[in-house]
């Protein structure tokens, strides 16, 4: 019901810069946080950066002044300028997405992630 199309990935050396984004679609009534998470080889997967409806953010630590979230709510769609990227950046990113459907009543919530994007940073 929901669709999450996720783009941006790719390799990049130290220092360099990519820009993710992810485009929601389907039976979508409201959004309320879109957020991207990252997942490293051999390690557990963790809070990159969210963002609320109304434009509220939440940065993990390890990329606090270096990514910057936003979204297009009209286009349901999330960005993650990612600026400064060190070798240790380099993880699946996981677009996530959290809000009510068009179905109903009663109001369904729904909890998407997409497929994931590689980001590999060279040093």
């Amino acid at each position: 019901q929901v669709q999450l199309v996720e783009s941006g990935g790719g390799l990049v050396q130290a220092g360099g810069s990519l820009r993710l984004s992810c485009a929601a679609s389907g039976t979508i009534f409201s959004i309320n946080t879109m957020g991207w998470y990252r997942q490293a080889p051999g390690k557990q997967r963790e809070l990159v950066a969210a963002i609320t409806s109304g434009g509220s953010t939440n940065y993990g630590d390890s990329v606090k002044g270096r990514f910057t979230i936003s979204r297009d709510n009209a286009k349901n769609t999330v960005y993650l300028q990612m600026n400064s990227l060190k070798p240790e950046d380099t993880a699946v990113y996981y677009c996530n997405v959290r809000g009510v459907l068009v179905a109903g009543p009663p109001a369904t919530d729904f909890v998407s992630s997409g497929q994931g994007t590689q980001v590999t940073v060279s040093s």
